[in-house]
């Protein structure tokens, strides 16, 4: 198919009375799509039509969606009879991926409270800031969280409720075994009415210097952000028909295999609640181990595997990739970081019949703003595609005076998907929304077919005596370095030019310090060549979502 074609896909799709139909208000607020679920709570009820159909996979447990919906209103009775927990109050979330996150997520929704999923990764500090912030009264974890905070959760007595403890004993007054709720008798949950306006959930940004900022969604926001996921799907399949009919030949079931945390928009937005509604199975991880993924994707069948890019590179990189263990593997879709050019080109090479993918949105904007699959991922492999169809996009440093396509600047997002603002933290909202646009510290432009690159960071801009530098760029150059499995670039202070390009290089067979600065001598400005290199073996710090942890990584390379 050619763009033109795509374009009037894209069209058919969006116009008056299509499923995704695009409504335009008379008063200049952002577009929306018609046809959505008023409230999660909409959308989670959507699931139950798929009955005895097996929804989730995790270890020894096998779940089908009548089974898991069992379960969600076993947990919202008892935290309503139990608990009195009232609409609105905030409920928090700490524990990795598995079921009773899953669970605990809808009866969170059923009972019209406010989902705080806390970062499972983080340590004491991290996981106490997001309860404290948001205020949370009640606390469901698993044992693993309950050992991190059990100081403090002793201190203030916060009603939590614990996953997996085989017994009670020893467990402080405060303390619930999330098994025991599920067991009692079921009771019948009352209709809690919320409005679309009303808020949802509070999502703390995955931060990798400064502490992190609670972004609050109403269900409308969230609810608008799943449509433009579904409208994706189904561009995907008008613009690639030949690549999804051979998924519908290869006659596996729609499965994913999710490996992404479930505290962030990628694995809650993209991965659960689409799968939710939409009938598809979910193979969890409680970790990521890419030979143990590979496992299952063999043993269970899996269609679909969404990553950060490093999830990717190890992938491909494992020699059972592309034979009969990943056979069924028919989907693969990049998040939660720039992605080289040898990676994406890698993709298509190992699996030339992968509806490949990626995408651009942020936490504050439930994750929404530009993607691309499938025969337009081919085409232009390096862009983040065309911005969906309710995102107003803008480049330049005020969303007021945008600059041409095609020159690069600050890019600023508006859709009905932005989240309301952070949470108590009124300065920060108003830096970060102007007059309904979002500030989203990424520099990119907007090509001459409307498709959305994305070049750095500002934060991550180094001023080398005057000369802006783009890190993203440099890595993305290294990383296509024979030798080179990871690499990060940040600015080191100067004497003379203020600041100055550093790289660290990461691998088990790493090219020389000189040989690395050839190497991007040849391909970029001579200014942009790193003044100083650092090769290392071990591997470099990232959060859950996959980005580096440069000021930790700087620590590192002083100490």
């Amino acid at each position: 198919m050619s763009i033109e074609q795509w374009r009037t896909a894209w069209q058919q799709l969006t116009a008056a009375g299509a499923p995704f139909e695009v409504v335009t208000p008379a008063d200049g607020a952002p577009r929306y799509f018609r046809q959505t679920a008023r409230t999660l709570q909409e959308v989670i009820d959507a699931g139950r039509v798929h009955g005895e159909r097996e929804f989730l996979v995790w270890q020894e447990q096998r779940l089908s969606f009548a089974d898991y919906f069992d379960q969600v209103d076993r947990l919202a009775g008892q935290l309503i009879a139990r608990f009195g927990l009232q609409p609105g109050e905030r409920v928090a979330i700490a524990m990795r991926n598995q079921p009773a996150w899953l669970v605990a997520f809808a009866a969170i929704q059923r009972c019209g409270a406010v989902c705080v999923p806390l970062n499972s990764w983080g340590l004491r500090d991290e996981l106490l800031h997001g309860l404290e912030d948001s205020g949370a009264g009640l606390l469901l974890c698993d044992e693993s969280r309950l050992t991190l905070l059990r100081d403090d959760l002793t201190a203030r007595q916060r009603t939590t409720i614990v996953v997996g403890m085989t017994s009670v004993a020893g467990l402080p007054d405060y303390c619930f075994r999330y098994e025991d709720l599920l067991a009692a008798e079921a009771l019948v949950v009352p209709a809690v009415r919320v409005e679309p306006h009303a808020p949802a959930m509070i999502l703390y940004t995955s931060g990798t210097t400064s502490r992190a900022k609670g972004a609050l969604s109403s269900h409308r926001a969230v609810c608008q952000a799943l449509a433009a996921l579904d409208f994706q799907s189904a561009f995907c399949a008008l613009s690639s028909p030949q690549r999804i009919a051979r998924v519908i030949d290869s006659g596996f079931a729609p499965t994913s295999l999710m490996a992404v945390p479930l505290f962030h928009v990628s694995g809650l937005h993209a991965q659960f609640l689409s799968a939710l509604r939409g009938g598809r199975r979910l193979v969890l991880m409680y970790k990521w181990d890419v030979e143990r993924a590979i496992d299952l994707i063999r043993d269970e069948r899996c269609t679909q595997f969404n990553g950060a890019p490093v999830m990717m590179q190890q992938l491909f990189a494992s020699p059972r990739f592309g034979g009969a263990d990943t056979a069924s593997l028919f989907g693969l879709g990049l998040g939660g970081g720039a992605s080289s050019a040898a990676l994406l080109g890698d993709m298509a090479r190992r699996k030339p019949d992968v509806i490949g993918g990626s995408g651009y949105g942020l936490t504050e904007s439930n994750g929404i703003g530009a993607a691309i699959g499938g025969d337009p991922f081919l085409y232009k492999p390096a862009s983040c595609g065309w911005p969906l169809p309710i995102v107003d996009v803008r480049i330049g440093d005020s969303p007021a005076q945008p600059v041409p396509d095609g020159q690069p600047g600050l890019i600023w997002l508006r859709s009905p998907t932005l989240m309301s603002g952070y949470w108590n933290q009124p300065v920060a909202s108003a830096e970060t929304l102007c007059d309904g646009w979002l500030n989203t510290g990424d520099i990119g432009y907007l090509d001459d077919e409307g498709f959305l690159c994305i070049s750095g960071r500002v934060k991550e801009l180094i001023n080398r005596g005057g000369e802006k530098i783009s890190a993203a760029e440099i890595e993305a150059c290294i990383s296509e370095m024979p030798g080179v499995e990871d690499a990060a670039v940040f600015a080191v202070p100067d004497p003379l030019l203020g600041e100055a390009v550093a790289l660290v290089i990461q691998g088990e067979r790493l090219p020389s310090v000189q040989d690395a600065q050839l190497f991007i001598a040849a391909r970029l400005a001579g200014y942009k060549v790193p003044a100083h290199v650092y090769r290392v073996t071990e591997a470099l710090p990232r959060n859950a979502t996959g980005k580096v942890l440069k000021a930790e990584l700087k620590q590192r390379i002083s100490g």
